[in-house]
């Protein structure tokens, strides 16, 4: 991977274009990497140039320390996107990718060309979050990262795909475990801590797509429509057979959804 600042990143350029039709930047999955992404790269080919940033310490990295904060993360995707000259983006992710979308948004929203707010949500933690994040981090230090790959696994996955997709499981769990403890632990802290970005939707304003997989129970169906009713033109993707992970599980159906958003509203 090449490095910007303190992130490296994948990327895909569209083949026999001089120039793409825009930037899309996708941001991981928590305890995932930019390799969740690999899938997406394909998106290329429909002219965009595709980035996806892996987040201070995650995928196996030791060079930098954790964030400390969601704002942490963001700032680090604003130096990477000034270091390649990139003025504008679709700008997007998954889950505490979401999270990092909204921070980013919050402190510099001219970089925003459209957003994609995937399998994530706005609020803060409850405390009750707050505890299991606790718990998580117990977890982490006591019995290390084999063990939190099989405690998370049957909340990202939909049971379909646990059952009959077992090189799917096999490779979400290669990704989790590939992450060291310490970054692992960083993102948690920065989760529970990070801000409410409720009050943001309605002054998002660029071209929006809400996605969802249809059996995603950690930022289910329902809470993609809270987000649709507050963003003003959003559209929503809801991606069949597909939990949390909708990129991962379902990426066809994925893909064809940000396709045709790249293609027809942006």
């Amino acid at each position: 991977m090449p490095t910007v600042g303190r992130l490296r990143y994948l990327e895909a350029r569209p083949e026999g274009r001089s120039r793409p039709s825009g930037t899309l930047l996708l941001l991981h999955a928590f305890p995932l990497s930019a390799r969740m992404w690999e899938g997406q790269l394909a998106l290329s080919e429909t002219g965009w140039r595709v980035i996806a940033p892996q987040l201070r310490g995650m995928g196996g990295e030791n060079r930098d320390p954790s964030a400390a904060s969601m704002d942490d993360y963001a700032a680090d995707v604003i130096d990477l996107l000034d270091g390649l000259h990139v003025e504008d983006a679709v700008i997007g992710g998954l889950s505490m990718g979401g999270y990092v979308t909204f921070a980013l948004f919050r402190i510099a929203p001219r970089y925003f060309r459209g957003m994609v707010l995937a399998d994530t949500r706005p609020q803060a933690d409850t405390p009750e979050d707050r505890e299991g994040r606790q718990r998580m981090l117990s977890l982490v230090r006591d019995r290390g990262m084999p063990e939190v790959a099989s405690e998370v696994l049957p909340n990202l996955l939909a049971q379909d795909t646990i059952r009959g997709r077992p090189d799917c499981v096999s490779h979400v769990r290669d990704l989790i475990e590939e992450n060291s403890a310490s970054a692992v632990e960083g993102a948690l802290r920065a989760m529970m801590t990070r801000q409410d970005s409720t009050p943001l939707l309605t002054s998002i304003h660029c071209p929006t797509l809400i996605v969802v997989g249809e059996h995603d129970t950690v930022t289910p169906p329902s809470a993609a429509r809270d987000m649709l009713r507050a963003v003003g033109g959003s559209e929503l993707a809801v991606v069949p057979k597909a939990g949390h992970l909708s990129n991962l599980e379902q990426p066809k159906a994925f893909n064809e959804a940000l396709s045709q958003f790249l293609a027809y509203r942006v």
